[in-house]
């Protein structure tokens, strides 16, 4: 799993976690019954407080994204699939959140594809994105 955590962003960095976790267990990168990194273990590799990771672990407890089960750990809560019109409704949302911070960034749409592709070719799962 990995999460990264953009310090110069007005997000929260507790809303960062909380939001990228959703998005892996909704969109299936995470899959139901996946045990969480610890709270702590994953403040250390984060680089934040123990309580940014334990408050973005509440918040998706209650959105109903994950269970905590005590001493045994956080996992991906069991949902059923998403439809084709949810996942596409989470799809343009995270494009639309993309596109106004690249916006703000002074990125040209151009220049915005190009973070795209680039992102796609890193996530390593053979498939040719061009």
């Amino acid at each position: 799993m990995i999460i990264r955590i953009d310090a110069s962003s007005p997000v929260p960095p507790y809303a960062q976690v909380r939001d990228q976790i959703a998005t892996m267990a909704r969109s299936g990168v995470l899959a139901s019954g996946t045990r969480l990194p610890a709270i702590r273990h994953l403040a250390a590799d984060l680089g934040v407080a123990p309580n940014t990771v334990a408050r973005a672990y509440r918040e998706l407890e209650s959105d109903g994204v994950v269970a905590t089960h005590g001493r045994h750990g956080t996992v991906v809560a069991n949902r059923p699939a998403a439809t084709e019109a949810e996942q596409r409704a989470a799809v343009d949302g995270a494009a639309h959140s993309y596109a106004v911070e690249a916006a703000h960034r002074g990125l040209d749409l151009d220049q915005a594809l190009d973070a795209v592709r680039a992102a796609f070719r890193g996530l390593g799962d053979g498939r040719s994105y061009t």
